[in-house]
């Protein structure tokens, strides 16, 4: 697939600012078993402990705990759909990003500053204070450009590379299922 352009990214951020606030819905929600595989759900079960449960969260290392484990709060990535969509195109290709919730909600700082709790489904989840921006995959996957929008000053603002959360209270999330600020 061609990749946008960076013309075609910054003309589209306009619908990401356009995302609901304060309540929205679960668009998608993606396991990854193994790395580079995705799998889409009609349901998954958050775990406090695990994040999403057959994800491998919890067996990926992280460059930004002391001892290169996983990072407690970077155990759920949230994306906008708005940005997956301007981003990745179809919907068939959102889960390449490697997030595990596709969510039609104001991803913004302003909408959800860090530690804003959130119920999601049955569960309820914390925004953490991680930055959640794109790596090399993500711009194999998608464009140097894509990259650049995401790590870019409107791109920032409406965080659409996403954010980072954990789950503070266990329950199931469905694609449909309603999102909302606490």
């Amino acid at each position: 697939m061609e990749h946008r352009s960076e013309e075609d990214l910054d003309a589209g951020l306009e619908a990401i600012q356009r995302s609901p606030r304060g309540v929205g819905r679960v668009e998608l929600v993606v396991r990854r078993p193994a790395v580079g595989e995705r799998e889409l759900l009609d349901e998954g079960t958050l775990d406090p402990a695990v994040g999403l449960v057959g994800d491998t969260w919890n067996q990926r290392p992280s460059a930004r705990t002391d001892d290169g484990s996983p990072h407690p709060h970077m155990q759920l990535n949230l994306m906008s759909a708005a940005a997956a969509a301007l981003i990745a195109g179809d919907r068939e290709r959102w889960p390449l990003a490697g997030d595990q919730l596709y969510v039609d909600l104001d991803l913004s700082d302003e909408a959800l500053p860090s530690w804003t709790k959130l119920r999601i489904g049955t569960a309820v989840i914390e925004i953490t204070d991680q930055p959640h921006t794109g790596c090399a995959k993500f711009s194999q996957r998608f464009g140097v450009d894509a990259l650049r929008f995401v790590n870019s000053p409107g791109g920032k603002a409406v965080r659409a590379r996403g954010v980072n959360a954990r789950v503070v209270s266990a329950g199931v999330v469905r694609p449909g299922d309603e999102i909302a600020v606490l």
